[in-house]
C-alpha cells in the first residue's frame, strides 16, 4: 500500500513497484488508507508523513494499534530527530525523498525477506517473561499478548534465541537490518529501548535486556 498525497509521487511509486512485480494499492489520504487497510491486507505500507488532514504520524499510530504490517516511512524530512521518532512510533524503515528507486526497492525486499524468514526452525521460544510463537508472529509477555512491529519482533527473537550470549552491535544490525545497512546505528538503541519498555519490570536497571558496554547486548531469562 502506497500512502502519498502527491499524485505525481504516488504514480511514480506505483509504476516503480509494478515494474518490480508488486501490486500496489494507492491511497492519497491517511483516512482512506486506514479504511482500506483491513480489506486489502497489504504485505507492506509505504507511508508519507506530510499527509493532508490526518498526518502520517497519526496514521502510523493507528496502524500499530491494529496491525503489525511492516511500514516504511517515505518522507522529505531528512532530520535525525524525525527518523528516530518514526522508528520509535513503529516504523520498520525510513527513506528520505528524493529517493533512489533501486535503494527503495532493495529496502522493501529486505523488510519483506525478514518477514518471510521469521518462521525459522524452533518456532516456539520461551525464556524468562517472553514466550514467542514465531510462525504465528505471536509474543506473550508474562502471559499477556503484545503486538510488536516486524523489526522489534526479529530483534527480540534473535536475543531470545541466544539467551545468555553477548551479541555485538554489528551482529544485531547485520542480522536485523542487513549487512549493507547504511542508516543511523542509533536505530538499534531505539529498538532496544522500545523492547525494554514492553518487557522490563519497573526498576533502576534492566534485568532481561542487558547492555554490555563497548560490545552490545545480552538477553537473560532471570
Amino acid at each position: 500500500m502506497v500512502v502519498e498525497d502527491d499524485v505525481s509521487v504516488a504514480d511514480l511509486l506505483a509504476c516503480l513497484l509494478e515494474a518490480e512485480g508488486f501490486r500496489p494499492v494507492v491511497s492519497h489520504t491517511g483516512t482512506a488508507a486506514l479504511e482500506r487497510l483491513g480489506s486489502t491486507d497489504p504485505d507492506l505500507v509505504l507511508l508519507d508523513l506530510g499527509l493532508p488532514g490526518l498526518p502520517g504520524s497519526e496514521v502510523l499510530r493507528q496502524v500499530r494499534r491494529i496491525s503489525d504490517v511492516p511500514v516504511i516511512i517515505v518522507s522529505g524530512k531528512d532530520d535525525e530527530t524525525e527518523r528516530i521518532v518514526g522508528i520509535e512510533m513503529g516504523a520498520d524503515d525510513y527513506v528520505v525523498k528524493p529517493f533512489s528507486p533501486r535503494e527503495l526497492v532493495a529496502r522493501i525486499r529486505a523488510v519483506l525477506r525478514r518477514g518471510r524468514t521469521a518462521s525459522a526452525p524452533g518456532a516456539i521460544l520461551t525464556a524468562g517473561p517472553v514466550h514467542m510463537d514465531v510462525d504465528k508472529h505471536l509474543v506473550l509477555i508474562r502471559g499477556t499478548a503484545v503486538r510488536l512491529p516486524l523489526k522489534e519482533f526479529d530483534l527480540l527473537e534473535m536475543l531470545v534465541r541466544n539467551t545468555g550470549l553477548v551479541l555485538t552491535r554489528t551482529q544485531l544490525i547485520d542480522s536485523i537490518w542487513g549487512p549493507n545497512y547504511v542508516g543511523d546505528t542509533k536505530t538499534l538503541d531505539v529498538h532496544i529501548k522500545r523492547l525494554r519498555a514492553k518487557i522490563e519490570q519497573p526498576g533502576p536497571e534492566p534485568t532481561h535486556i542487558i547492555t554490555i558496554r563497548g560490545l552490545g547486548y545480552r538477553y537473560q531469562a532471570a
